[in-house]
């Protein structure tokens, strides 16, 4: 009995129309740039091809191709990003400006919301402004925000992914979450 084609089992042809465009947002939300994001949804279905013999068929095709650009995306970051490791005094001036008891509790509460954010979620428009903001987070900022608060991925594996300490993932989240404070304040008014 011959053996079946696996482009053809898995209907490789149609890849590009079933989800391109699925593909094509999520390699855009994480790298900002249309062209590169591109780029990496052309490699991903490339690197799919050459590894089809790889696919096992446990999951949908579809959550194995996003597997495959989630590492191109995490890649293309790393490759772009200029590793700058925080130096002990700089993570000590962060922590110095949180006023931490030595328990690890804040002294000092975080200000207010000029906003309701309970309220501001349930708003559509809340979360157009919220995708506006996190675009304008600097690449590696808005990738390790992304997986921890949304992908919902350990810190372990975040640093791992990203190539980068335990310590300088927090300092990179205490910033992406005040600049996006920062930004929603200003782009986002309850009406």
């Amino acid at each position: 009995m011959p053996e079946t084609d696996p482009h053809e089992k898995y209907e490789t042809h149609l890849w590009v129309e079933k989800y391109g465009d699925y593909l094509y947002r999520f390699a855009l939300m994480r790298l900002r740039d249309p062209q590169v994001a591109e780029d990496t949804v052309q490699e991903t279905f490339l690197a799919a091809l050459k590894n089809l013999h790889q696919f096992d068929g446990r999951v949908d095709v579809k959550y194995w191709l996003r597997g495959i650009l989630r590492n191109k995306t995490v890649d293309y970051v790393r490759k772009s990003v200029r590793r700058q490791e925080l130096q002990d005094e700089q993570v000590q001036e962060v922590v110095g400006q949180l006023l931490f008891k030595t328990s690890g509790i804040p002294t000092t509460r975080p200000k207010d919301w000029a906003f309701d954010p309970d309220a501001a979620f349930a708003q559509e428009e809340f979360w157009e402004a919220f995708q506006t903001c996190l675009k304008g987070l600097p690449d590696q900022m808005r990738l390790a925000f992304y997986m921890k608060m949304v992908e919902e991925k350990d810190t372990e594996e975040i640093c791992k992914e990203l190539d980068i300490t335990d310590n300088y993932l927090w300092v990179t989240l205490h910033r992406a979450r005040g600049q996006l404070k920062t930004c929603l304040e200003s782009k986002w008014s309850a009406s």
